[in-house]
């Protein structure tokens, strides 16, 4: 099981992430931040709630901890989880990431080995086309900037990559802060790609623009068939989990 709980919930809950069932109370009238040692702190009314392991919500960048504390300001009378993305990652960061920094970068390194950028389809030509032209700007890239070569093939059937690739990716992950290795963990497996979760990490790539990319194929498949009402609600939620990320990603550069 990935050490990263998925930003939803409830998904989080399917995949054995247990968390209090516990409908808890709105104990505060206002969140605020407040910097301190360490970092930049998360106030409810003044005192700094903490995670689920009991450590303080600090995060390292003003704008980072506003982001959570934007959340905490906007809850109604019951807290209500699904709506915390940020708290999410942020507590992640702290409890669990901190605790298993080489297993995560493994684990975001191993997507590397079978990047979603890598495998064109092998019809129908237009769909195949349209990866090409999207996708491979972003491998060139990653060449280019990152030092990480992957090799593109037609088809589903695994295409082993250079482990030094691999490796590579492993290697920028780990030099990565808690708080960003969390993100980057999370980014991955939604989109599917090592390649476009850095991208996003780097600010070269929005979050919105990465999720596009990574669904080109199912995509064309609404273009032919049309979409369902549960598909597209899916699919919008996927969707502002990468906004969310992005925003992650820039306020704790900021």
């Amino acid at each position: 099981m990935s050490h990263i709980p998925p930003l939803d919930p409830n998904v989080a809950a399917r995949k054995g992430f247990r968390e209090s069932e516990e409908r808890l109370k709105r104990f505060w009238t206002t969140a605020d931040v407040r910097e301190g040692k360490g970092g930049w702190a998360v106030t409810l009314d003044g005192r700094t709630p903490k995670t689920p392991a009991h450590a303080q919500l600090i995060l390292p960048t003003e704008a980072a901890a506003r982001l959570v504390a934007d959340e905490w300001a906007a809850q109604g009378e019951f807290i209500d989880p699904a709506t915390m993305p940020a708290t999410r990652l942020a507590s992640t960061a702290i409890d669990r990431v901190s605790q298993a920094r080489e297993p995560v970068a493994g684990e975001i390194a191993a997507f590397a080995g079978s990047d979603l950028l890598c495998y064109l389809a092998d019809h129908p030509t237009s769909l195949a086309v349209e990866q090409a032209r999207e996708w491979t700007p972003w491998r060139d890239w990653a060449a280019l900037e990152l030092g990480v070569t992957l090799e593109a093939a037609e088809g589903i059937i695994h295409r082993p990559q250079d482990p030094a690739a691999v490796a590579g990716v492993r290697e920028l992950a780990l030099r990565l802060d808690d708080f960003a290795l969390t993100g980057l963990a999370t980014a991955v497996p939604l989109l599917g790609s090592a390649v476009l979760g850095l991208a996003v990490q780097r600010g070269v790539l929005s979050g919105e623009a990465a999720f596009e990319l990574s669904r080109l194929d199912e995509a064309f498949q609404e273009r032919q068939w049309g979409v369902d009402e549960e598909a597209a609600e899916r699919t919008a939620g996927r969707r502002a989990e990468a906004v969310l990320l992005d925003r992650w990603f820039k306020a704790l550069a900021a």
